[in-house]
């Protein structure tokens, strides 16, 4: 078939990848022999011919292997499955511990390994960040993080939602407004912290009842308790997510603190497990899935040579049970 025509298939492939000009009588000879030979062009070799692996990568440094089944960094997947799904692009996950496996992790992140990297939930002065930088692959971090300024990034306003949830709790009434905040090594976490001590001091309003947790459940129960000793007088609580919301609400309980009428609690993420806590958690909604899609749309604009600029997405308070509005 291929003879009929004149034109292999590796001559179709070399004629319609050639950048020179043809004669309308060839590019019709080459197009028929396409379309008889069925010719598919080759992903890889496409890849090859721009220097270009066909993988990305997304970077998490953490200590717990646990970390990908976090309902947030599922959300975070699925915005950037969403942003590669029209793509060839292949994505790896990367789970970086901040003391060990770092030789692994500067393999995958070395070319040609990956096109480029998006990174996540770093912390400090964190390895996983001198390693990409060093790798000179594109990168994209969600999130800023807490020590230098990356060339693009996607975060959330951070600040502004913590602001939003002490307002809330004082225009509420509540006067004794504790904070279960997150690691001082986190810039979100930091960032949380700031907003919710702007509302208070702006409410002259006492912005020191503050204990750090993990973001986990179990840490932010153990926050609570610890609040609870320093202050049995709190009526009002913000944590810097909903993890550590739902733990303090199991404190309160086993304290005999009924949620909101002694204690209103407001949450920061709005991931499933806000609605389905008991009362349901009032919560700072921050676009998760926008978070990973966005900072794949914006790295895919790298790679391809583009100059896009970072982002930061609005954050939104929805008000449930656990500090509902005046009625």
């Amino acid at each position: 078939m291929a003879e009929r025509a004149g034109v292999s298939r590796s001559a179709a492939s070399r004629a319609i990848n050639n950048t020179i000009h043809v004669s309308p009588a060839t590019r019709r000879a080459v197009e028929r022999a396409v379309r008889e030979l069925g010719y598919v062009p080759n992903v890889t070799a496409q890849a090859l011919a721009r220097q270009k692996v066909g993988a990305v990568v997304l970077a998490a440094s953490h200590d717990n292997a646990e970390l990908l089944g976090d309902p947030f960094m599922g959300q975070v997947v699925v915005g950037i499955t969403t942003a590669l799904e029209n793509t060839e692009l292949d994505l790896k996950l990367l789970l970086c511990h901040p003391e060990r496996g770092h030789d692994r992790v500067r393999r995958m992140l070395r070319r040609p390994r990956a096109d480029g990297v998006m990174v996540m939930a770093l912390r400090g002065d964190d390895p996983l960040q001198h390693m990409v930088d060093a790798s000179g692959l594109p990168a994209v971090y969600g999130g800023r993080p807490l020590h230098g300024r990356p060339d693009w990034y996607v975060d959330v306003d951070n600040r502004g939602g913590g602001r939003t949830a002490a307002e809330h709790l004082v225009a509420l009434g509540h006067r004794r407004v504790a904070t279960i905040a997150g690691p001082a090594d986190s810039h979100a976490a930091v960032a949380r912290l700031e907003g919710v001590t702007d509302a208070l001091s702006v409410a002259h309003l006492d912005p020191s009842l503050v204990e750090h947790a993990d973001f986990t459940r179990d840490g932010g129960a153990q926050a609570m308790e610890r609040l609870l000793r320093r202050e049995p007088a709190i009526d009002a609580v913000t944590a810097a997510s909903d993890n550590m919301a739902v733990g303090a609400l199991h404190t309160l309980r086993l304290h005999g603190r009924r949620v909101p009428q002694d204690v209103a609690v407001v949450g920061f993420d709005d991931l499933p497990i806000a609605q389905l806590a008991q009362p349901a958690l009032t919560t700072v909604q921050q676009p998760i899935r926008s978070l990973g899609y966005e900072m794949a749309r914006i790295l895919l604009a790298v790679v391809d040579g583009g100059t896009p600029s970072s982002l930061l997405l609005p954050t939104r308070l929805v008000v449930r049970e656990s500090a509902p509005a005046p009625g």
